[in-house]
C-alpha cells in the first residue's frame, strides 16, 4: 500500500464508515478510519492464515486465559504490517499527524497483571512462530475496574475502554452458541441401548465470539483471539414490559451480561462467588465446544483429537475445561468413559501460576452441584478412578486423602489445582525456582507419584511491544549497533557485549534513558499533574499491590530515609537525587492492600513538600497503571525494584521488561529473578535478603517481627514516624492497622530483611554516581536478557509440551 493510496482510503473511511468529511472529522473519527484502513491488511492476512489452517488441519494450540492484557493495538499493527512510515506520510499530506490519532486510544480492558500480560507476550509469539492458535477469553464490558483517588486512597470506577466503539473487534453474533446453568441430570438410553446420563440446564445464556486480530512479525501468519461475550437467550420480555414492570421486562438480559461485566468480581459474598464460577465455565464451555466442532467438522476422528488439539489451561481459571470436554465427548458424542478419559488427558496441559496455598482455587461442593451438577458427577468420578490406582499402587491411605481432588475440610469442596494435574499431560511452573518449589512443595504428593509429569518452561516478554513499540530511541540505537534482527532472535542482543567498553555507545545509551526520562515527565505531567525531576535516578515498583511483593519494603526504605534526615542522622545532601515510582491496583476486597495505597500516597504528600530533603527525594504513584504507562515508565527506569520474600513470586515478567530497557535489577533469589541474577552476572545486580530456606527456617523456627523493629534503630525511626500520626495529620490510629501488623505478624517478613536491603541501597547509589560504571552495567543487562523473550519461551513451551509445529500461511492474492 503507498501513501497515495492510504490517504485515499483513510478519507474513503471517513465518508461511507463515519458519515463525516476530513474538515469535520472528530479525533475519534481519525482514530477509527486509521484503524480500518489497517485492518484492511491483517484480515487478507488473516483470512489466508485461515485457509492455511483448514486445508492442512495441523496440530493447534488453543490457549484457555481469563484474561488477556493486550495494551494498545494500532501501534503493534502497524509495525506487523510493516505500515507506519506509509501511514505517517499519508496522514501528513492531509494535516494529520500520527501520534496524535494513535493517541486517542484506548486499550482494551480485557486483563489485570502479570498472567493477562503473560497470556498477551504468548498469542503474539506463537502468530510470529507461525503456530496455529487460537486464544479463548472473556471479553469484558468493563475489564477490572479504573483506578482513582480519592484523598489518597484507592476508588474504583468502571472502565468503560468500549465506550466510544472497539474498532480492532470483529464481532459474530450468527455464530453465538448456547452455555447452561443448574437444572438436573437425567438418566438415559441410547439407540443401541446402553444407559447414560444427560444434563438438563434450568437457564443458558448465549456465547457471542468476538474475535481479535493477532499478527505476526515478519510473517504473513494473523492468528486469532476469540473472546466471548455473554447475552441473554430471551432480551426483553414485552407482556412484562406492557404491565409496567420495565426492571423485570430486562431482568434475564441483566443476569447474562453481569457474566461478562467485570473481570475478576469480588467474590468475599456467596453471589460474587457464585459469578466467578458462572464466568469460567461461560468461556470455556464456548471454546471447548467451538474447536472441537471444527475439528470434528474437518474429518478428524475422536481417536485422534490428541493429534490436532492441545489446551493450555493458564492458571485454574479454566479446568472447568476438563469435565465440560468429558461431558461433550460421553453425553453428546457417545463415547465411553475410558475412551473420553484417555483422550481428556492426552489433550489438556496446565500451568501452575503461583506458590501461595490461597491462591489454588477451590469451588464448595454445594456451588458446584448447583451450578453445574453434570460436571460436578464427572468430576467426582473422575477422583473416584484416579484414587483407587493410588490406593493400589500406593496402600497409603493419608495420600490418598492428600491427593483427592476433593477437599472435605474445613468444608467439601473441588480442588482445581488437583484436578487440572490429575487429568493433564503436562504440568508446569513459569521460572527454574518456581518449577521446584512447585515439586517439592505445592504439588510434592502428585509429582513424586508422576515425577515425568512435571516441567519447566521459564516465562518471557515480547520484544516487539516492550522494546521495539515501547522504547523507540533504543531500538534505534540497537539497530545501528547490531542489526535489526534482535526483534525476531532477542539472543542477538549478545552483540552488545563487545560494545560494553566503547565510551561513543555507552554516551548514546545514557542519552536514550535522559530522553525517556524526559518523556515519562511530560507524560505524566499531563496525565496526573505530577511534576518529576529528570536528572535524578528513577526507582521503579510496578506490580499488583499484594502484601507477599512487599511495596511496604520500598516504602520503609523511604520512610527511613527521611525520619534520619528529620532525626540529624542523615544529611540531605548525601542522599543521591531519587524518583521512586509506585504503579500497582489492589483488588477491591483486599483491605491491607488498599490500606498500603493509602499510606504511600500519604508518605508522599509529605516527602514531595519536605523542605528538610531539598527535592532530593520524590515518590510519584500515578493512577490507574496499564500497559499504555507501562510503554512510557519502563523505558525510563534506572533501577528496578523486584522484593518479593523469596519463595512467593511464582516468575514476575515486569522484570525481564526492565532488564531489556536497561533498568539494573534490586531483588531478591525469587521466581525469575533467580535466572535474570545468573545470566547478568552478579556485579550487574542488587542481591539481598534471606534464600527461600532460609525464609522457610525463619518461619519454622518462629519469626518474631518485633524483634528487628527493636534492633534496628532506622526501621525502629521509621515504623515509629508512621505510628505518630506524622503523615496523616496527627491521626495515630489512621495507619495503625499497617503498624500493628508489622510488628506482631508480616506475614512475608519485610522487617527481617530490612537491614538486608537498606544496606543494598547504599550499594546502589555508590554505583549511580558513578555513571560509567552503572551505564556499562546497564549495557550488560540488555545484552544478556536475550533468553527473556516470549519466542524463547513458546519453543520451550512446542518441545516440552505441546509437539505443534510451524505452519507458515500462503499468500492469499487479491483482486
Amino acid at each position: 500500500m503507498d501513501t497515495q493510496t492510504f490517504a485515499s482510503l483513510f478519507l474513503e473511511e471517513l465518508q461511507f464508515t463515519r458519515g463525516t468529511t476530513l474538515e469535520a472529522a472528530s479525533e475519534q473519527d481519525k482514530y477509527i478510519a486509521l484503524v480500518r484502513v489497517v485492518r484492511r491488511s491483517l484480515i487478507e492476512r488473516w483470512h489466508a492464515t485461515n485457509e492455511t489452517y483448514n486445508k492442512a488441519v495441523p496440530k493447534t494450540v488453543a490457549y484457555l486465559s481469563a484474561e488477556y492484557l493486550l495494551g494498545p493495538q494500532t501501534g503493534n499493527a502497524l509495525l506487523a504490517t510493516d505500515l507506519e512510515s506509509t501511514a505517517r506520510a499519508a496522514l501528513s499530506t492531509l494535516g494529520i499527524d500520527l501520534d496524535d490519532v494513535i493517541a486517542t486510544e484506548i486499550e482494551p480492558g480485557l486483563g489485570n497483571g502479570g498472567l493477562g500480560r503473560l497470556a498477551a507476550c504468548f498469542i503474539d509469539s506463537l502468530a510470529t512462530l507461525n503456530i496455529p492458535a487460537i486464544g479463548y477469553g472473556i471479553r469484558y464490558n468493563y475489564g477490572i475496574f479504573r483506578q482513582t483517588f480519592v484523598d489518597g486512597e484507592q476508588v474504583e470506577q468502571p472502565d468503560t475502554w468500549m465506550s466510544l466503539g472497539t474498532p480492532w473487534e470483529l464481532p459474530h453474533p450468527e455464530k453465538a452458541s448456547l452455555v447452561g446453568f443448574g437444572g438436573h441430570v437425567e438418566e438415559t438410553i441410547s439407540s443401541a441401548g446402553m444407559p447414560g446420563r444427560t444434563w438438563v440446564p434450568a437457564w443458558h445464556v448465549q456465547a457471542v465470539p468476538c474475535d481479535y486480530l493477532v499478527p505476526g512479525y515478519d510473517t504473513e501468519n494473523v492468528n486469532t483471539l476469540r473472546l466471548w461475550s455473554a447475552r441473554a437467550t430471551d432480551e426483553f420480555n414485552l407482556q412484562i414490559f406492557n404491565s409496567g414492570d420495565f426492571e423485570n421486562a430486562v431482568r434475564a438480559r441483566t443476569a447474562a451480561e453481569n457474566i461478562s461485566n467485570v473481570l475478576y468480581p469480588e467474590d468475599s459474598t456467596p453471589q460474587g462467588k457464585e459469578l466467578r464460577l458462572q464466568q469460567q465455565y461461560f468461556f470455556v464451555a464456548a471454546s471447548v465446544r467451538d474447536l472441537l466442532d471444527r475439528y470434528l467438522g474437518l474429518g478428524v476422528s475422536f481417536t485422534n483429537l490428541p493429534e490436532h488439539i492441545t489446551f493450555q489451561l493458564n492458571d485454574t481459571h479454566p479446568v472447568v475445561a476438563i469435565p465440560e470436554l468429558m461431558r461433550l465427548l460421553m453425553d453428546e458424542h457417545g463415547l465411553e468413559w475410558d475412551e473420553a478419559w484417555g483422550i481428556t488427558q492426552r489433550i489438556f496441559n496446565y500451568t501452575c501460576h503461583t506458590l501461595l496455598p490461597e491462591a489454588l482455587e477451590v469451588w464448595s461442593v454445594d456451588l458446584f452441584g448447583r451450578l453445574l451438577p453434570r460436571h460436578l458427577e464427572i468430576i467426582f468420578k473422575i477422583n473416584e478412578v484416579f484414587l483407587d490406582e493410588v490406593r493400589a499402587k500406593t496402600g497409603n491411605e493419608l495420600l490418598v486423602r492428600q491427593m483427592s481432588i476433593i477437599q472435605e475440610q474445613p468444608f467439601r469442596a473441588v480442588r482445581m489445582a488437583h484436578l487440572a494435574t490429575v487429568a493433564s499431560a503436562r504440568v508446569n511452573g513459569v521460572a527454574e525456582l518456581h518449577s521446584q518449589l512447585l515439586r517439592d512443595n505445592v504439588l510434592k504428593d502428585f509429582s513424586a507419584y508422576w515425577p515425568d509429569k512435571f516441567t519447566n518452561v521459564t516465562n518471557g516478554v515480547t520484544p516487539r511491544r516492550f522494546v521495539r513499540l515501547s522504547n523507540p530511541e533504543l531500538s534505534n540505537l540497537l539497530d545501528d549497533a547490531i542489526g535489526s534482527g534482535w526483534t525476531r532472535d532477542l539472543s542477538q542482543l549478545s552483540k552488545l557485549e563487545e560494545l560494553v567498553d566503547d565510551e561513543g555507545f555507552l554516551e548514546q545509551f545514557a542519552h536514550v534513558k535522559s530522553l525517556n526520562k524526559q518523556r515519562i515527565a511530560a507524560v505524566l505531567a499531563e496525565r496526573d499533574g505530577i511534576e518529576l525531576p529528570t536528572d535524578a535516578m528513577y526507582d521503579v515498583m510496578v506490580k499488583r499491590l499484594h502484601e507477599y511483593k512487599r511495596q511496604s519494603l520500598k516504602l520503609l526504605h523511604v520512610v527511613s530515609l527521611y525520619a534520619r534526615v528529620l532525626a540529624g542522622t542523615l544529611r540531605a545532601e548525601d542522599i543521591e537525587p531519587r524518583v521512586v515510582v509506585f504503579g500497582a491496583k489492589a483488588a477491591p476486597g483486599y483491605r491491607m492492600a488498599k490500606d498500603t495505597i493509602a499510606l504511600i500516597n500519604a508518605v508522599a504528600a509529605t516527602i514531595n513538600n519536605a523542605p528538610e530533603l531539598r527535592g532530593r527525594l520524590k515518590i510519584a504513584f500515578p493512577a490507574n497503571y496499564n500497559v499504555t504507562l507501562a510503554e512510557k515508565l519502563i523505558p525510563a527506569a534506572d533501577l528496578s525494584e523486584q522484593i518479593s520474600l523469596a519463595g512467593k513470586e511464582a516468575s514476575g515478567t515486569g522484570n525481564m521488561k526492565f532488564a531489556l530497557n536497561g533498568a539494573l535489577t534490586v531483588g531478591t533469589l525469587d521466581g525469575a529473578n533467580v535466572e535474570i541474577h545468573e545470566l547478568v552476572g552478579d556485579e550487574n545486580f542488587f542481591l539481598f535478603g534471606m534464600t527461600e530456606p532460609e525464609a522457610e527456617s525463619l518461619a519454622q523456627a518462629g519469626y518474631t517481627p518485633s524483634k528487628y523493629y527493636e534492633q534496628d534503630e532506622d526501621l525502629k525511626l521509621a515504623i515509629d514516624l508512621i505510628a505518630s500520626g506524622a503523615f496523616s495529620g496527627g491521626e495515630r490510629s489512621t495507619f495503625e492497622p499497617i503498624v500493628s501488623d508489622w510488628l506482631w505478624h508480616d506475614r512475608f517478613m519485610a522487617l527481617a530483611d530490612f537491614r538486608a536491603y537498606v544496606d543494598v541501597q547504599q550499594d546502589i547509589e555508590a554505583k549511580y554516581r558513578d555513571a560509567e560504571a552503572w551505564n556499562r552495567s546497564a549495557v550488560l543487562n540488555v545484552a544478556r536478557s536475550g533468553f527473556f523473550s516470549s519466542d524463547r519461551s513458546i519453543s520451550d513451551y512446542l518441545e516440552r509440551i505441546w509437539h505443534a509445529t510451524p505452519l507458515p500461511a500462503a499468500r492469499r492474492h487479491t483482486a
